[in-house]
C-alpha cells in the first residue's frame, strides 16, 4: 500500500479544516473519544451539526479565531492507500508555514469559495504550488450548497482558474465541485450535482498516480558519516554511511566523489547485516569503494555518468522565513543535505509580488517574501536543478548568530 502526501490551501473561511474533517469523518478515521469530544464541544454549525473543523484546529488561537495558523498534519488510510494531510494556513503572514508544509507534498488541494471565485489568495497559493513543483493539483470549488449547486458558477471558476494556471505552468489540474459542510462529492458522489460527471475527492485521491521524485537519472548519496571503527577485527574497515536521495547504486558502478571529482568503483553495499547488490532511493546504507579516497561528511557520491552541477555561485528561488530582513552584508550558513558551509547573498535579482505575479526590483527581503537571488558559497556545492531532482535541488539558510533557519532555497542554475 503506497502513501500520498498532500496539502490543502485556501483563503480565510474557504473551509480547508472542514474539508479535512469531512474526509476523516467519511473514512471512519475519527477515534471514538474524539467524536465524543466533538459532540460535546460548543462549536456547532448553523444547522446544529458537528463542526468538523475542530479536528484540525489544534492550537488554542486557531480554535478561538476559527483560522489555521500552523501546519496541522493528519493521517488516515483507506483500503487502497495511506494519506498524510498537511492543512496549511491561508493567511499571507503564514506563507513560510505553507512553504514548509508543501515541501514534500505530491498533490495540492486548492480551495475556492464558490461565492467569491478566484481571488488574490488563490493566485498566491497557486504560485507557491508552481514554485515547489507539486505535480498534481485539485481545485475544490467549495460551498456549492450556498450557490444552490449552480453549474454555471462552477464553470466560470474553472475557466478563470485555467487561464491563471496556464501562466503559472501548472499542468495536471482537476476541478471538483464540493460542499465540505454537507459532504457533497467529498467522500461520496453527490446526487445534488447530477451535472458533474467526475470522481469524488476521495476517489480521486485513492486513484491518482503518485509522482516519484527520485529520478533514476540522478543517482545521489550525501555522506553523513565516515565509518572507521579502527578495532583489531575491523582494522581496515572504511565505509561511507548515508541515505540514497535519488536513483539506484549497483555493485561495480563507476562512482564519483564531489566536490573533489575523484572517480572509483562501488565495491560493496551494506544494509544492517545484509549485503544487497543495489541501493535505491530512501535506503540508508553504507557504501564501500575500491580505492581509498579522502572523503568526509558533506561530500556527495554520484554515478559518474550522471554528474550534477558543481558551483560556488548559484541562482536560486528564496523564501525568507525570518522576522529580520535579509542582510546582504552578513555571512550566513547554507545547509545542502549534510554539507554546511558559509555563504553570502551576493545579489537579489527580483522579489515576487505573489498576489499579482509582478516582479519587484530594488526591494528589501522581509518575512514571507519570495524571489530570485544569487548565493555565493565558501565551498563548492554539488546540486541538481530543483525541477529535475527536488531531493538534491534544495537547501536552507541558517543565521550563524542565532542558529535559526531563516530561508529556504530552490536551486535553479549555476550563476554566471
Amino acid at each position: 500500500m503506497n502513501m500520498l502526501k498532500f496539502l490543502t490551501a485556501g483563503s480565510v473561511d474557504d473551509g480547508k479544516s472542514t474539508l479535512i474533517g469531512r474526509l476523516l469523518y467519511d473514512t471512519d478515521s475519527i477515534l471514538d473519544d474524539q467524536l465524543e469530544a466533538l459532540q460535546r464541544s460548543n462549536r456547532k454549525n448553523d444547522d446544529g451539526t458537528i463542526d468538523l473543523a475542530i479536528l484540525t484546529d489544534g492550537l488554542k488561537a486557531e480554535r478561538e479565531q476559527g483560522i489555521t495558523i500552523d501546519v496541522a498534519y493528519k493521517y488516515f488510510q483507506t483500503d487502497k492507500r495511506k494519506f498524510i494531510i498537511a492543512d496549511t494556513p491561508g493567511h499571507i503572514q503564514y506563507t513560510r508555514n505553507m512553504v514548509t508544509g508543501a515541501s514534500n507534498a505530491g498533490l495540492a488541494i486548492i480551495l475556492i469559495d464558490a461565492r467569491k471565485g478566484v481571488i488574490e489568495q488563490t493566485i498566491r497559493h497557486s504560485f507557491l504550488v508552481s514554485l515547489l513543483e507539486i505535480p498534481h493539483v485539485i481545485v475544490c470549488v467549495n460551498k456549492m450548497d450556498m450557490v444552490d449547486y449552480d453549474q454555471q458558477v462552477f464553470d466560470k471558476i474553472v475557466a478563470d482558474y485555467r487561464e491563471m494556471a496556464a501562466k503559472l505552468n501548472l499542468h495536471d489540474v482537476n476541478f471538483i465541485p464540493v460542499s465540505a459542510l454537507k459532504g457533497d462529492n467529498v467522500g461520496f458522489k453527490s446526487d445534488r450535482m447530477f451535472w458533474y460527471e467526475g470522481k469524488s475527492l476521495l476517489d480521486y485521491l485513492e486513484t491518482v498516480e503518485t509522482h516519484v521524485d527520485e529520478d533514476a537519472n540522478y543517482t545521489r548519496m550525501p555522506v553523513q558519516w565516515v565509518v572507521r571503527p579502527q578495532t583489531d577485527e575491523l582494522h581496515d574497515y572504511r565505509g561511507y554511511a548515508g541515505k540514497v536521495l535519488s536513483g539506484t547504486f549497483k555493485l561495480n558502478d563507476s562512482v564519483t566523489v564531489l566536490p573533489s571529482g575523484f572517480t572509483t568503483t562501488l565495491d560493496r553495499i551494506e544494509l544492517f547485516d545484509k549485503r544487497p547488490e543495489e541501493a535505491s532511493a530512501g535506503m540508508s546504507v553504507t557504501l564501500h569503494l575500491k580505492d581509498e579516497i579522502d572523503i568526509s561528511r558533506g561530500d556527495i557520491l554520484v554515478k559518474s555518468n550522471q554528474p550534477p552541477i558543481v558551483s560556488q555561485l548559484i541562482e536560486a528561488d528564496l523564501c525568507w522565513m525570518d522576522t529580520k530582513p535579509l542582510d546582504p552584508t552578513h555571512t550566513y550558513l547554507i545547509q545542502h543535505n549534510s554539507k554546511v558551509t558559509r555563504c553570502k547573498i551576493s545579489e537579489v535579482l527580483y522579489k515576487m509580488q505573489i498576489n499579482t505575479l509582478e516582479k519587484l526590483y530594488d526591494e528589501e527581503f522581509k518575512l514571507n517574501d519570495i524571489g530570485r537571488i544569487v548565493v555565493k558559497t565558501a565551498e563548492p556545492l554539488a546540486f541538481d536543478v530543483y525541477q529535475q531532482n527536488k531531493a538534491n535541488g534544495r537547501a536552507i539558510i541558517i543565521d550563524s548568530r542565532s542558529n535559526l533557519t531563516v530561508g529556504a532555497l530552490m536551486f535553479r542554475a549555476a550563476a554566471e
